[in-house]
């Protein structure tokens, strides 16, 4: 029999109780739910924080599918990614562009307090952590493990010094850029308007510096160019990551990362989060499929091993998910369309967290 629990800001249905009925709300099999229910499911990128920012959308509440039916943002709240059993996701503040470089930093700061005392309202269900001993202890008492996570260096691009306003080591990983190039490098987007060219010498500096703080270099939005100056300059003892983006051996688009790229951040022993959002994958923008998913996982998996694939969805980033992939709720579909394809219960644990998992312990054990 399913079980509800109620706290005094969460509403959910524990899928423990009765994964056959799971399995057939999603129309899957049981061994999919059961496999998943067994596994440490991690994302690599929530942008849920991002329409707190601009419109008070409440994660403390339970939701639906929002006003756009699933599309750009309501894919992820507490409760749902609780009923989920979603073990830990990076929670992402964007970076605000439109923002003086003297005034992001401290921006960002209160950012950080902002959404730190947000994932600290529910104490019972998560727990901001920082390190894979936090996330261990986290996940030992049966709570969502939050890591913090920053899109945009530019945050911080007013001097290398302004990254020391970091608040007790609670950023785990910068996105170099997003959507816009800053004094740190180029995008990968068309928003780059024709420039081509790579990490600054400040850029360079930027990165050096995060290896010293052991935060997570994130390669994801940069264009080419800057993600192999990254990759140059980089301590190579420390894992890259990739956390969100498409392959483009199986889709080609700006948005997304090739086979050398694969390589260059799978020799540094790093992972590869594969998005959500359709139209990058090469689906219909609003007619996508988990399938698809899947075949970006597949060839990561094909060029570079198992050991580098990961979950970056990108959910709430104003993205436009697969049909049968609306919310948190629907992962074991993920699952489902992997045992498909014969794949082993290990590469999948591996793949839904286990991946991840072995890059952290490794940059902060």
């Amino acid at each position: 029999m399913l079980r509800w629990f109620v706290t005094p800001w969460l509403t959910y249905a524990d899928h423990r109780a009765d994964p056959a009925a799971w399995a057939r709300q999603l129309g899957i099999s049981r061994a999919a739910v059961e496999l998943y229910l067994a596994s440490e499911v991690i994302d690599l990128h929530w942008d849920t924080y991002l329409w707190y920012r601009l419109i008070r959308y409440d994660p403390r509440r339970r939701h639906g599918h929002g006003l756009l039916g699933g599309r750009f943002y309501s894919h992820v709240d507490f409760s749902r990614l609780r009923e989920a059993c979603v073990g830990g996701a990076m929670w992402v503040i964007t970076t605000n562009v439109w923002r003086r470089a003297q005034r992001r930093a401290a921006s960002a700061v209160e950012n950080l307090r902002r959404l730190q005392g947000l994932l600290e309202c529910a104490p019972a269900d998560i727990q901001v952590v920082r390190t894979a001993g936090d996330y261990r202890a986290a996940r030992a008492v049966g709570r969502h493990a939050a890591f913090i996570a920053i899109q945009g260096g530019n945050a911080f691009d007013a001097s290398l010094d302004a990254l020391d306003l970091i608040p007790d080591n609670l950023v785990l990983r910068i996105t170099l850029v997003h959507l816009s190039s800053s004094r740190i490098g180029v995008t990968s987007s068309p928003l780059a308007g024709g420039h081509t060219g790579g990490l600054s010498g400040f850029g360079c500096d930027f990165v050096r510096r995060l290896n010293e703080k052991r935060i997570f270099v994130d390669l994801a939005h940069i264009n080419r160019p800057g993600f192999f100056d990254a990759v140059r300059v980089h301590d190579r003892s420390q894992p890259l990551l990739v956390t969100h983006t498409g392959i483009a051996g199986v889709h080609p688009h700006w948005r997304n990362v090739d086979d050398e790229q694969l390589r260059a951040v799978a020799d540094t022993g790093g992972v590869i989060g594969v998005m959500y959002q359709s139209s990058f994958l090469g689906d219909p923008y609003l007619g996508g499929r988990a399938e698809t998913i899947v075949r970006h996982l597949a060839h990561i998996v094909d060029t570079v091993g198992e050991d580098h694939a990961a979950l970056g969805s990108d959910w709430d980033g104003m993205i436009s998910p697969p049909r049968d992939l609306l919310t948190v709720l629907e992962l074991p579909r993920l699952v489902e369309r992997m045992l498909q394809r014969g794949w082993s219960a290990d590469r999948i644990q591996k793949i839904l967290g286990g991946n991840f998992l072995r890059a952290l312990a490794a940059l902060r054990g």
